[in-house]
């Protein structure tokens, strides 16, 4: 992918080679390269930024059911930003999110890849642990990074591990500027001793030996809103996610809801929905009061059903709706999710019951914003409904995907005791399958599942199981679940790669830009900055005059060194509908 770093380890390791992102891990005993120096990602000037380019914000909320907003039916929180902007943009009714919890469904919001191709399908408290993005992965802030936008991210990354200079940080995933949390778990405290701000961690000295005095919420606020500031010149990518209304249901400030004859974490559950209704509001009146409200897309979603922790009763406000299932279900409670896509002028108000995916988010921006794309993703672009169009294209199917230790009550109710059992959805048209194995091994032979179908034009609440009386149907949407699973996606390259191999006291570089989109790339070129002073001597063509959907762009130096070690750096610019692209890759020594 685009920022992938590759080396030759075999005897690199004896000259002191080392690669970044997945080349950077020491073994046990040795030490890791220093990377205070490590070039940073290249960012074009204002006067080079994506002219008259839309900006993008999208917020993503923390186990926000389906029902909790008064635009999708809620009655006992008050949501009124949040009600406007689904009047006057357009409110999707059957949008998706990738997976029932956390982690698998952000990793394929970021990537354009369902739960059966990602790379992070579990949560960490599944079989596998804390989840990792890799160099494999690319996000959409690399895709929009590329064509010369500012990307930040604040609030709640969700991949591990809790440290600096490593390839699943936000930093090293196309994000110019992060503010937040970086490991899942450290995300469920409301007022952490810390926070990250890019790659160092910042302590909270008003929140040590538990005197809760900063509410991490705020901060992430205050931060989104700088970012706008900032930025309101230029081009920019906004990834805001709060950590509410997540467990633990906590908010210094209960409002209007003090008074209700319900629980404190209810009480509490509802102020963090009305907190995040009114984040939402200080983002669009921002935009506006900078006069940008009209080349700025907000896209609001969450990132599964509603939770039922820490005391938090989600049935006391129906927050799935008329759904079945919570957050860890994969009937639709559990995974269809609120939509809002909003920008005045642009988009239309309306609602589309066109089933929606978060892997849609991918291709979709880069369309927008003119960046090419993956064009292995699973996600298809939304961009021609978003414009007032209606044929935006539609899948073929949805797979969702869910093995998660943890359960709660009630998700364990509706899965009929089946909650740790590892389960597999999947939708088509109208029709939905839901299957659970007899425990956690994917590959038990198909009858020993439980397959269950429903017909969700008639039963949008997957009341009536249909399997029985439609067998060659529940048989079809079984061997498409089978097919939607793969081990290990193999991606198609894109982007930049870069190894490095010493020889007899010189190294030789290997670049390679990969057109993995479907269109063709013009006035490609590659280029290498070795080490200061270091001298480099090409061996092939640096330039193409035109890379065919699919076709590679490859060149060697020879690099002699003439002093200490430092870093390579590789930048592969191309052509793509008449804007720049640019991609870069390093390596160490």
């Amino acid at each position: 992918m685009p920022s992938r770093r590759r080396f030759i380890a075999g005897s690199a390791a004896a000259l002191g080679v080392t690669g970044t992102a997945a080349a950077c891990t020491a073994d046990e005993g040795e030490e890791s390269p220093d990377d205070a120096a490590r070039p940073q990602a290249a960012v074009l000037p204002v006067a080079q930024s994506p002219a008259n380019g839309l900006n993008f914000v999208v917020i993503l909320a923390d186990d926000l059911g389906y029902g909790e907003i008064g635009a999708y039916g809620q009655k006992l929180i008050s949501t009124p930003r949040l009600d406007a902007m689904a009047a006057e943009g357009l409110r999707f009714t059957d949008a998706y999110a990738a997976a029932p919890v956390c982690a698998p469904s952000r990793c394929s919001l970021l990537t354009g890849l369902h739960s059966g191709h990602a790379t992070v399908r579990e949560n960490p408290y599944g079989p596998g642990g804390q989840g990792r993005l890799t160099d494999r992965d690319f996000t959409f802030a690399e895709a929009l990074r590329a064509c010369g936008y500012r990307t930040g991210l604040i609030g709640k990354w969700g991949f591990g591990p809790e440290e600096p200079n490593q390839p699943s940080h936000p930093n090293h995933r196309g994000f110019d500027e992060f503010y937040g949390y970086i490991s899942h778990r450290h995300a469920h405290d409301y007022f952490p001793t810390y926070l990250w701000r890019n790659e160092t961690r910042e302590e909270i000295p008003g929140n040590k030996d538990g005197a809760r005095q900063v509410y991490a919420p705020d901060l992430i606020e205050r931060r989104s809103l700088d970012f706008i500031d900032r930025h309101k010149d230029e081009t920019f990518l906004l990834y805001l996610a709060p950590t509410v209304p997540h467990a633990p249901s906590r908010d210094p400030e209960l409002g209007e809801y003090a008074d209700r004859p319900w629980t404190h974490p209810n009480k509490a559950h509802a102020a963090q929905v009305s907190g995040f209704d009114s984040l939402v509001g200080k983002v669009a009146d921002r935009l506006a009061a900078l006069g940008i409200a009209d080349r700025t897309l907000v896209l609001v979603t969450s990132d599964n059903g509603p939770h039922e922790e820490g005391g938090t009763d989600p049935d006391l406000f129906d927050g799935n709706g008329e759904l079945r299932g919570y957050k860890r279900n994969l009937y639709e409670g559990g995974i269809r999710v609120p939509l809002i896509a909003w920008s005045p002028k642009r988009v239309p108000s309306g609602t589309t019951d066109r089933p929606t995916p978060h892997t849609d988010l991918l291709p979709t921006l880069a369309e927008l914003a003119g960046a090419p794309a993956p064009s292995d993703v699973d996600g298809l672009s939304l961009a021609p409904l978003l414009r007032g169009g209606t044929n935006a294209a539609r899948h073929d199917r949805l797979y969702f995907y869910r093995n998660h230790n943890g359960m709660t009550p009630r998700a364990n109710a509706v899965d009929q005791g089946r909650g740790r059992r590892l389960a597999e959805a999947l939708r088509r048209g109208d029709w939905k399958a839901v299957r659970f194995a007899p425990g956690q091994n994917r590959r038990a032979p198909d009858d020993r599942w439980d397959v269950e179908l429903y017909d969700l034009a008639r039963d949008p609440g997957e009341q009536d199981d249909l399997a029985a009386a439609r067998p060659a149907e529940a048989d079809a949407m079984v061997k498409l679940m089978r097919s939607s699973w793969v081990d290990t996606y193999e991606r198609k390259p894109f982007g930049v790669t870069l190894e490095v191999t010493p020889k007899d006291g010189e190294f030789t570089v290997t670049a390679t830009l990969a057109n993995g989109s479907a269109k063709p790339w013009t006035a490609a070129r590659l280029v290498l900055e070795p080490p200061s002073g270091w001298r480099a001597r090409e061996l092939d063509p640096v330039t193409a005059d035109r890379l065919a959907a699919g076709a590679r762009l490859t060149a060697r130096w020879t690099v002699t060194p003439t002093g200490k070690g430092g870093w390579f750096t590789c930048r592969g610019t191309a052509t793509h509908v008449g804007a720049t692209v640019t991609y870069t890759a390093h390596a160490s020594v």
